[in-house]
């Protein structure tokens, strides 16, 4: 269990202190700051759990992983298990803490979740979302799995797939929220309201065919850092 344990942990952190930043100190940091929020809980983990599980922290990640041929199926669905209820857990969490403020409400403030169109941050519409998100993972995908391959100098790899979320947030945060991962965005939606759970298919189907797509590119061979 000792994989699922690190990748609960993994996303929890992800989702508390990335989520946690846009809730609690947002206003002090402004968007740059919880770009890098959630770049550098990333690099934290990549060192800490790397070893243990990987450090995928992401169901589309773990599915991209598939594709490519780097990971059973079986061993897969545990992770995504695992993630999600590390995101969900954090989310949980992150309300106790933000609802200790006076004059928190979660149905005005948020909780982090992602979304699109009228209301929401840049107010950009549901075609726009849906290319971000899928586009944008697949990127992710591409600099993970090229970052971790065989002839890849792997002691860089979780510097460059951070960074590579702090650029995606720097971009997309306007957009949607960004999320790039499934559960980063199932934990805040189930505590936020019906507008984020209406909208949460969007999170989950773009961030895995844009996943799906950069495993499949790999698989082919293109690349020689292919394993």
């Amino acid at each position: 269990m000792k994989k699922e344990v690190a990748e609960f942990l993994g996303t929890f952190t992800l989702v508390l202190f990335g989520c946690g930043s846009a809730v609690i100190a947002g206003a002090d940091i402004g968007l740059t700051g919880i770009s890098f929020a959630f770049g550098l809980a990333l690099i934290g983990m990549a060192y800490g759990i790397g070893p243990v599980s990987g450090c995928h922290i992401n169901p589309a990640v773990s599915l991209g992983m598939v594709v490519a041929g780097r990971m059973q199926m079986p061993e897969a669905i545990r992770y995504i298990i695992s993630q999600i209820a590390g995101a969900i857990a954090a989310a949980l969490v992150l309300l106790v803490i933000a609802s200790g403020k006076a004059d928190y409400n979660v149905a005005v403030n948020g909780l982090g979740q992602n979304g699109w169109g009228t209301g929401y941050l840049g107010e950009y519409n549901i075609l726009a979302a849906f290319v971000f998100e899928a586009v944008a993972t697949f990127l992710f995908m591409v600099v993970i799995l090229g970052s971790t391959g065989s002839r890849a100098p792997t002691a860089f790899a979780g510097l460059a797939i951070g960074l590579t979320l702090v650029v995606i947030h720097l971009v997309g945060i306007n957009i949607t929220g960004v999320s790039v991962n499934p559960a980063r965005s199932i934990g805040p939606a189930l505590f936020s309201g019906t507008t984020a759970l209406s909208q949460l298919w969007l999170f989950i189907v773009a961030p895995i065919l844009g996943a799906l797509a950069a495993g499949l590119l790999f698989k082919s061979g293109m690349f020689e850092t292919q394993d």
